[in-house]
């Protein structure tokens, strides 16, 4: 018997990376898992990957309204309520203050704040009482890394907002926490550092300086999200828990 058994769960973000491990993770433990990702392949094989059975793909992007009412319609369709609200997706690009622009910006904040808060509002008719939402957001909203400052502020407006949902959906007994990653190896984080040299370094310049001596692995975060998803955190509310291996805790 899994911890998730009848149960429903919306992952955006949920083709790759810690999305695809959340999902996989969550239907493994019984749960029918919703998907929404931007690329036609790579959700095609992830609902292959987890199971035909065990999950539903839509193809979309949380910054567009119409797709976060499609994917929900889909959860309608198929007649239950949601149990677990995974916000994952999230896009993010090194560019410094001197060379931010407009479409930058857009890019950034659409998907990452407007999206998200879009995918939690448009959910809430459909939210069951008790239910679990996640936030993903990033060790980056507490540092201050070169050329990352839209990226930052966006993770940190995320950790802002689930504060206030937490007040806001207490009454329906709805829990909002938050799992903010970093050095997690993911194709979409690896790609942010740029070629492959630059990656290789990145990786080489982890394992000298954070405690835990390694990149973490989607599944390492996935499992920090099955637990916020699941009864055993019943009593963990508004909270911001770290899988860093460290980093910004030493």
């Amino acid at each position: 018997m899994g911890r998730f058994d009848g149960k429903t769960a919306v992952i955006t973000g949920g083709s790759s990376g810690i999305g695809l491990a959340s999902a996989t993770l969550l239907a493994d433990e019984g749960a029918h898992v919703f998907i929404i990702g931007r690329r036609d392949a790579e959700v095609g094989s992830a609902v292959e990957t987890i199971g035909d059975d065990r999950a539903t793909g839509v193809i979309g992007d949380v910054s567009n309204r119409a797709d976060v009412d499609r994917l929900y319609a889909a959860v309608r369709a198929r007649g239950r309520s949601i149990d677990v609200l995974v916000a994952n997706a999230a896009v993010a690009s090194f560019v410094s203050l001197e060379d931010t622009t407009e479409e930058h910006l857009d890019q950034i904040f659409g998907v990452n704040v407007r999206g998200l808060l879009f995918t939690v509002q448009k959910a809430l008719p459909l939210l069951s009482d008790a239910a679990s939402v996640i936030l993903v957001g990033s060790t980056a909203a507490d540092r201050g890394v070169e050329a990352f400052g839209a990226y930052a502020a966006s993770k940190a407006a995320v950790r802002s907002l689930a504060r206030t949902w937490t007040t806001e959906l207490a009454p329906r007994g709805i829990r909002v926490n938050v799992v903010s990653p970093a050095w997690i190896e993911t194709p979409g984080g690896m790609a942010a550092f740029g070629d492959d040299d630059a990656a290789r370094a990145m990786k080489e310049h982890v394992a000298a300086t954070v405690p835990r001596g390694r990149m973490g692995s989607p599944e390492e975060a996935a499992a920090v999200v099955a637990f916020l998803a699941s009864p055993e955190s019943s009593y963990v509310v508004g909270a911001n828990l770290y899988v860093d291996g460290g980093a910004n805790q030493v």
